[in-house]
């Protein structure tokens, strides 16, 4: 365990050198002590590590040195070949790169690895998307992840869902995009909105690659200078769960039977339900229960709740119980008369 530490902390020092002490227990997961601890193993063991002190300092390797444990074990090439996500490459335009380095990858390792990094492709497979779900690529996706790569400001035109029945409104925003992220088979943006006033950070935001209705270069085009402390994974990490609960801008209050609640997390949003969950009533004489439920949009509640059928009864907002109700009355008269070809 602490061999291949002692080997990723040289690694690390080697590709970024001027790491702090602070950086690297944090890529290291262990404490500032163990990083010195370790730095001292590595003196003795003969890699030329040392600590500079000032503006410029941290741990560097000494000149013109360069570590020697860059050999891949088996189980390094196995898991290699599992970064990659095919569907996600092809849509950002980055397939045919992709295949080149994974060829080159295989000439440049040894047989027994190159046979081990083929089999675990023969293993394993990731799909990322919801079943019954045709994934398709947003048409901004590509040059949306040209400008990921350039650090490149675009200003782009959002369509946002309309609260409570109203129409969806479309929104121009300047964007300082720093990362693409793939979740259940939806393309996310997350990115920085520049402020207006010169030395303030500006907000972070996320949006939905399928709803930019239009994408180009801001204003006055130009790069943006990156934040060299952001981190993609650890930002979505962190907003991941305030993100799901912001899109739900509308609520709706629903009565269910006592089937209807046990089913409720198959249809809704998840962060939706552990809110009407903790907003359920007591059950009235017929076992019923009222909620609260966080949806997206009516529109979105009227899809989810139809397929609870009578387990589920709106008692607001008005108009998505009229949805409801001009539903069921189309239903009884389909149903109410026999097949046209058994009259």
């Amino acid at each position: 365990m602490r061999a291949a530490r002692l080997i990723r902390m040289a690694l690390l020092v080697q590709s970024s050198p001027g790491l702090t002490a602070a950086a690297l227990a944090r890529e290291l997961d262990v404490s500032e002590r163990t990083v010195i601890r370790d730095a001292q193993a590595l003196q003795e063991a003969g890699v030329p590590v040392r600590a500079e002190r000032g503006r410029t300092g941290g741990y560097h390797l000494a000149p013109g040195h360069r570590t020697r444990l860059t050999t891949l074990h088996p189980s390094e090439a196995e898991t290699l070949y599992l970064s990659g996500l095919p569907g996600a490459l092809r849509d950002l335009g980055l397939a045919g790169p992709a295949d080149t380095a994974r060829l080159k990858l295989s000439a440049t390792l040894l047989p027994s690895l190159r046979a081990a990094a083929e089999s675990s492709v023969r293993r394993f497979h990731l799909d990322a998307p919801a079943w019954f779900r045709e994934p398709s690529a947003p048409e901004a996706l590509p040059e949306l992840a040209r400008a990921v790569w350039a650090d490149r400001t675009v200003e782009l035109v959002y369509a946002r869902p309309g609260r409570d029945g109203a129409a969806p409104s479309r929104v121009v925003r300047p964007l300082e995009p720093y990362g693409l992220v793939l979740k259940a088979g939806v393309w996310y943006v997350v990115g920085r909105v520049p402020q207006e006033r010169p030395g303030r950070a500006g907000a972070w935001r996320t949006y939905r690659v399928d709803r930019i209705a239009a994408l180009s270069d801001a204003p006055g085009g130009g790069t943006f200078v990156r934040d060299p402390s952001f981190d993609l994974a650890a930002h979505w990490r962190d907003r991941a769960a305030e993100f799901a609960r912001a899109l739900l801008r509308a609520t709706v209050t629903v009565r269910l039977t006592e089937r209807g609640l046990r089913r409720l997390p198959a249809v809704a949003d998840p962060a939706g339900v552990a809110e009407a969950l903790a907003s359920a009533s007591a059950p009235d004489a017929a076992g019923r229960v009222t909620v609260e439920l966080p949806v997206e949009s009516q529109e979105v509640a009227f899809d989810q709740l139809s397929r609870l059928g009578a387990d589920a009864e709106v008692l607001s907002p008005q108009g998505l119980r009229a949805l409801f109700r001009e539903q069921a009355q189309a239903l009884a008269a389909l149903y109410g008369a026999a097949p046209e070809d058994q009259r």
